[in-house]
């Protein structure tokens, strides 16, 4: 590029996404006078969903900044907790995100998710018709302009992306009551309303019982139950909410 040249300066929590020489702190970048700050960043490697404040000299600007000779630039990373206006506090995953979506739900956080490809396009159309935040470890689906909001999932343990997420958005937790398969809502079941539906050992084993309102799946508290407790449990004690 043969326009001004700049000093950039990133955030610790944005390295990851630029190349190793621009990790160590401020360094110079040439631009070509005509491109916009987002664009600057974005071509980076930086999605825009983790970038927060665009700071020049500074002070406060817009992504649509067009950056001047010897502007010093900061990106910080977003605030957290982040608001995400304009539409009720719900999510997208990707089809890679799973196990991710199962725990939100089973923290009670409306979260979709689609368990077969259906590509970037339709994920991106999804998130806006929809108005959730996309969720992915794909830079490249973060980058569709189509997107009603997204975040990057740093990490590759469930455990860790559950907390990162929590953390981030702060969503309100009603565990136990959405449904861990298709994300509807869970009502207490008369025991004979779904006793077709059980096992004769579960039948005789349990008496409360939750039904899926969407895709009718019966729920008790089985051999696998200590292990989700423990999962809500550790989630309403760093983040809040009610654990019953």
């Amino acid at each position: 590029m043969n326009g001004p040249e700049i000093t950039l300066e990133v955030a610790p929590e944005l390295r990851l996404f630029v190349p190793h020489d621009r990790r160590r702190g401020a360094t110079p970048l040439a631009t070509d006078g005509a491109s916009t700050l987002g664009h600057v960043i974005e071509s980076l490697g930086v999605p825009l969903t983790e970038a927060g404040e665009f700071l020049a000299n500074g002070a406060p600007v817009a992504r649509s900044h067009i950056p001047g000779p010897d502007e010093h630039i900061e990106v910080q990373a977003v605030e957290r907790p982040q608001q995400v206006p304009g539409a009720p506090l719900r999510f997208l995953l990707d089809v890679h995100l799973g196990t991710l979506a199962r725990r939100l739900r089973l923290l009670g956080v409306d979260a979709a998710y689609e368990s077969e490809d259906i590509g970037d396009p339709a994920l991106a159309a999804l998130s806006a018709r929809e108005r959730r935040v996309l969720l992915s470890r794909d830079r490249g689906l973060l980058r569709r302009r189509e997107i009603w909001a997204g975040a990057y999932v740093y990490s590759d343990r469930p455990q860790e992306q559950l907390r990162d997420i929590l953390g981030r958005f702060a969503p309100a937790l009603a565990p136990w009551t959405r449904c861990t398969a298709c994300n509807g809502t869970l009502a207490v079941a008369d025991k004979d309303a779904v006793s077709d539906l059980l096992e004769h050992g579960t039948q005789q084993a349990y008496d409360v019982f939750a039904q899926c309102t969407e895709c009718a799946r019966v729920y008790w508290r089985g051999a696998h139950h200590g292990h989700l407790e423990t999962i809500v449990a550790d989630a309403v004690r760093e983040f809040g909410g009610a654990a019953a």
